[in-house]
């Protein structure tokens, strides 16, 4: 991480910490995370990125610490699409710059995507695939146990039960059993969590995607265009072993079609082996070198 300096930015009536790498000149790559993560599950592509010349910067999302907590309590997809297209504007952002989304960040980018085609030269999506697929994932009985978390997070409970020892348990439960010390990622995300303000924010962005009246309309052109199919062509990637959406519903016998049906056309799907859901952590080169290719 030497290389990686920190920063802050307002956008979108937000103030934003983020993490930086790269010449300031370069185009803008900006990263977007997911949930339970930080703005650190971005450490192996970053230097990747300043080597080839990109302005790298992974904000925390709204209401992760550092970054503020709205006042609206805006967590919609929409919100987060919003968020992206704003900080584009604020760092300086060109025609030229590219947006890489994880989970909750994957969302972000696809209504970014949609909402301002023309900021971005390149779309990359990783773990969470267009919601029309989603919506299809949720009818199968495996995949209904495995989001079990989403649907404590519609009860008062889930302010409790967000704690360090849920937080290891995703993480255990949605990584492949390889032995690998994941202690420094949860750290991470606890201090993002560190306040109750923060905990609650991050319970947010699932209570708005299941709960239409939580919807705020500012945010209702971009929360239309998280679930349209664009015209900026996109790399998704997702894991093989991935527990928190199984490869087995998006990408059933290993087969992508499903989700590159419902991308732009000259998109392009691949299902990393050996990965799970935090892909870009568990199989650092192979994913590294399949964004940077599609970069090119």
């Amino acid at each position: 991480m030497s290389d990686i300096t920190t920063g802050s930015v307002t956008a979108n009536g937000l103030d934003f910490g983020y993490l930086e790498a790269g010449p300031a000149d370069g185009p803008l790559a900006l990263l977007l995370h997911g949930f339970p993560d930080s703005a650190h599950t971005w450490r192996h592509l970053m230097p990747e990125l300043a080597a080839a010349g990109y302005r790298a910067v992974a904000p925390f999302m709204r209401g992760y610490a550092p970054t503020s907590v709205p006042e609206d309590g805006a967590y919609q997809a929409g919100a987060l699409a919003a968020d992206a297209v704003a900080l584009h504007d604020a760092l300086g952002g060109g025609p030229d710059a590219v947006v890489i989304g994880h989970d909750w960040g994957a969302f972000a980018t696809y209504g970014a995507a949609n909402a301002a085609p023309q900021r971005w030269r390149r779309v990359v999506a990783l773990s969470v695939p267009p919601i029309s697929v989603m919506t299809t994932a949720f009818f199968d009985y495996e995949q209904l146990k495995r989001s079990f978390y989403i649907f404590v997070f519609q009860t008062p409970l889930a302010e409790a039960a967000l704690n360090r020892a849920f937080v290891e348990g995703l993480w255990r439960d949605w990584s492949p059993d390889d032995g690998r010390d994941r202690s420094q990622d949860v750290d991470r995300v606890m201090e993002c969590l560190a306040a109750p303000e923060n905990v609650s924010a991050a319970i947010g962005y699932y209570r708005a995607m299941l709960d239409p009246s939580r919807l705020v309309e500012r945010y209702a052109a971009e929360q239309e265009a998280t679930a349209k199919v664009g015209e900026k062509p996109v790399l998704y990637l997702h894991g093989s072993d991935d527990g928190c959406l199984g490869a087995d519903v998006v990408a059933p016998g290993g087969d992508l079609g499903a989700v590159e049906a419902a991308l732009p056309p000259g998109s392009r799907a691949h299902l990393v082996p050996g990965a799970g859901h935090f892909l870009h952590l568990d199989r650092p080169q192979d994913v590294n070198g399949l964004i940077l290719d599609w970069l090119k």
